[in-house]
C-alpha cells in the first residue's frame, strides 16, 4: 500500500460541503488547520494566548451562551472566553478531527481529563455503567475501577463483551495496542459486539498513522496527545475525536469543569502533527529490527510487538529487569512515550502501579515486563545500548546466585 492510499480519505478545505482533492495522511497532516493562514496573509499558524476577547453586543452573546450551553455547538464568530474555546486550540483540534477521519474533536488539559470528561458525559445521561478490557493505561483503569466519577465498570475480554451490557451501559472501552503489554483487539468485531453503546478507543500507541478506530466503528478515539500527537516530551494534552452530537456534550463538560487545553499546548500539538507521520513510521521502522533482534536473544523471555507496528515494545527478562533500567545509558529510564527519543520503564513499578497486583498481573503486566518506546536515533546505537543493559543485568544476576550459594 503506497503512501497516498493509505489513510486517504476525502477532506474538506475548512467550509461546509466544500471538498477538495482526495488527499494522504501526510498531506492533511501538515496542511489541516491551516486552511485560512493565505487569506490571512500568514505562513506560520498564529498563537492567541488571550483568555477574554471584546463583546461590545452583550445581547447577542447572551444568545449564543444560551444556545451552547442548550446544544454545546461550537460558538461561531468571535470568541468569547478561553474556557468556552481559543482559536489556536480550535485549529489543533480541526486537524486531529481531519486525521482520525471524524466529525469532530474536542481537546483538553491531558488525557485523563480527555477520559473524565466521557464519562462525566454518559454519566449525565444516567448511563453510569462501563464495559472495558484490560489492560488499558494504568490511571484509566484506576479511574474506572475507583469510582471517582461515579461510574461502575465490569471488566471483560472482547468475547464477553456483548453479554456485559446492561441498560444504563454507557460506554466500551478498549485500547489497542494495549498499554503496556502492546495486546490488539479486532476493532470491528469489539464495535459490532458494543451495538448501539459508543465504543471509546484508546489510539495513542497506534496513531492515526497506524489505525482509525472510527474507520472501525469506534464512536470515539481517546489520545493522551503528550505522546506522539505532540512527540517532542514537552507537551501535555488529550483529544477526543468523535461524531459531532458526543463532541456537543464533551464541550459542555469542558466548559463546566475547566479542563482546558492551554493554546501554547495546542499550538505544539498541531505543529506536532505536521511530523506524525513521519516520526511515527521511522521510529516504527527501528522498533520492529530492535523487537526481532531480542526475539532472537537468549536473555530475553519474551517480546510483545502488535500486528499493527509502531514505535512500541513490551518484553520481559528472565533476571531482574530493574538491573536493566539501571543499565542503559542512552536511553532514558521514563514514563511516558511518543517522544524523539527513547524511553524505557518497568510498568510494575511505576505507570501500572496503581493498577491492584491481581488485576495487573491478570492483565499481563509481569513484573518481569519492559516498556520500550522507540524514538529516532540510530538502531545500531540503540542496539548497542540495550546490549550492554542486557550484560549488566545477566551479570548482576549471576553475582547473585554466586554470592547466595556462597552465603548458603
Amino acid at each position: 500500500m503506497d503512501s497516498r492510499t493509505q489513510g486517504a480519505y476525502d477532506a474538506q478545505d475548512g467550509c461546509a460541503g466544500d471538498p477538495v482533492a482526495r488527499r494522504a495522511l501526510a498531506t492533511e497532516a501538515v496542511h489541516a488547520g491551516r486552511e485560512d493562514l493565505v487569506g490571512l496573509g500568514l505562513h506560520a499558524p498564529p498563537l492567541d494566548l488571550s483568555t477574554t476577547y471584546p463583546s461590545p453586543d452583550s445581547r447577542g452573546e447572551a444568545a449564543r451562551l444560551d444556545a451552547f450551553a442548550a446544544e454545546g455547538a461550537e460558538l461561531m464568530g468571535p470568541p468569547v472566553y478561553g474556557r468556552l474555546g481559543n482559536p489556536t486550540v480550535a485549529r489543533f483540534e480541526t486537524a486531529l478531527a481531519r486525521l482520525e477521519g471524524t466529525e469532530s474533536a474536542v481537546a483538553f488539559a491531558t488525557g485523563m481529563a480527555a477520559l473524565s470528561a466521557v464519562l462525566l458525559a454518559r454519566h449525565a445521561l444516567g448511563l453510569r455503567h462501563v464495559v472495558a478490557v484490560r489492560p488499558l493505561y494504568g490511571c484509566s483503569d484506576h479511574l474506572l475501577t475507583a469510582g471517582l466519577l461515579g461510574t461502575e465498570v465490569t471488566w471483560t475480554d472482547p468475547a464477553g463483551i456483548e453479554a456485559a451490557l446492561r441498560p444504563d451501559t454507557g460506554l466500551v472501552m478498549v485500547e489497542s495496542p494495549a498499554n503496556p503489554t502492546l495486546a490488539e483487539v479486532d476493532l470491528r468485531a469489539v464495535a459490532h459486539a458494543c451495538g448501539s453503546v459508543p465504543l471509546l478507543v484508546d489510539n495513542t500507541f497506534a496513531t492515526p498513522v497506524l489505525q482509525r478506530p472510527a474507520e472501525q466503528g469506534a464512536r470515539l478515539v481517546l489520545h493522551s496527545a503528550t505522546k506522539y500527537l505532540g512527540g517532542h516530551g514537552d507537551v501535555m494534552g488529550g483529544v477526543v475525536a468523535c461524531d459531532e452530537e458526543l463532541a456537543r456534550r464533551l464541550r459542555q463538560v469542558r466548559f463546566a469543569t475547566g479542563g482546558v487545553l492551554h493554546p501554547l499546548a495546542g499550538y505544539l500539538l498541531l505543529r506536532g502533527l505536521a511530523t506524525l507521520p513521519v516520526r511515527v513510521r521511522a521510529a516504527s521502522s527501528t522498533a520492529a529490527e530492535l523487537a526481532r533482534r531480542l526475539t532472537a536473544d537468549s536473555r530475553v523471555a519474551r517480546v510483545h510487538y502488535p500486528r499493527t507496528g509502531g514505535a512500541m515494545i513490551a518484553f520481559e527478562v528472565h533476571g531482574d529487569p530493574h538491573a536493566v533500567i539501571a543499565g542503559v545509558r542512552l536511553i532514558t529510564p521514563a514514563v511516558s512515550l511518543g517522544s524523539v527519543d527513547t524511553l524505557i520503564q518497568h510498568p510494575a513499578s511505576i505507570s501500572h502501579r496503581i493498577v491492584e497486583e491481581t488485576d495487573r498481573r491478570g492483565a499481563g503486566v509481569s513484573d518481569r515486563l519492559l516498556r520500550m518506546s522507540v524514538g529516532l536515533e540510530d538502531v545500531e546505537d540503540l542496539w548497542s545500548d540495550l546490549d550492554g543493559a542486557l550484560d549488566a543485568e545477566r551479570g548482576a544476576g549471576l553475582r547473585g546466585r554466586q554470592e547466595a550459594a556462597a552465603g548458603g
